[in-house]
């Protein structure tokens, strides 16, 4: 499974990295990607999800509001 997030889509990213000296490589910036357990009250249990910590701010604030998370 791809490492990326099922809510926004933010998956790995590419660059380089530069050195002192201005030599660049290739490098990947990888998504800091969680798995977390969510009530979904619709049909009264449990989900599991693979979501960016990015995105589980946004999630507790819509869960504090009182907002669908679906």
């Amino acid at each position: 499974m791809a490492r990326r997030c099922v809510k926004t889509g933010k998956g790995t990213a590419f660059g380089n990295t530069r050195s002192h000296s201005m030599r660049h490589t290739r490098r990947t910036f990888k998504a800091n990607i969680q798995k977390k357990r969510v009530f979904d009250p619709r049909t009264g249990e449990y989900r599991t999800m693979k979501v960016s910590t990015a995105y589980l701010r946004t999630l507790a604030k819509r869960l504090q509001e009182g907002k669908t998370v679906w």
